[in-house]
């Protein structure tokens, strides 16, 4: 199910980059400031402009031990059908912002998880691969 690009190492590099680089372009236009909500709604309209496949706010079961839950949890979207991308608009990340995505990816067996910031001064943005 993973793929990896030999000369990089990186899961999945083609489809990050273009994630990448679709939330690079509405972080240019609008900066830093706004609130999650407005650049997951200016992610998913750059999504569609740029032909990147996406489900935006999945509700997926956690399982435990082989049991669905009746729990779930929200990642922001997921892309290509194999990437979690969860965003923030936070002044920096945090370890719990990390462990979110690093859990989601686990939890749903997604092979890629993409944290990413948009409230500094500068995208920041963080790869999680799922190395189980």
């Amino acid at each position: 199910m993973m793929e990896l690009n030999h000369k990089t190492n990186l899961t999945f590099p083609e489809e990050s980059h273009q994630i990448i680089g679709a939330a690079m372009a509405v972080h240019r236009y609008f900066g830093c400031g706004f609130s999650e909500k407005v650049y997951q709604d200016a992610l998913e309209v750059e999504f569609r402009n740029q032909g990147i496949p996406y489900q935006r706010e999945v509700q997926l079961k956690a399982v435990y031990n082989g049991v669905e839950l009746s729990s779930s949890y929200i990642p922001d979207f997921i892309c290509y059908d194999k990437i979690i991308v969860e965003l923030k608009a936070v002044k920096e990340l945090e370890d719990i912002h990390r462990s979110q995505a690093i859990n989601y990816a686990k939890v749903s067996d997604y092979p890629l998880a993409l944290l990413i910031n948009f409230g500094e001064y500068s995208l920041k943005f963080e790869r999680f691969p799922n190395r189980r």
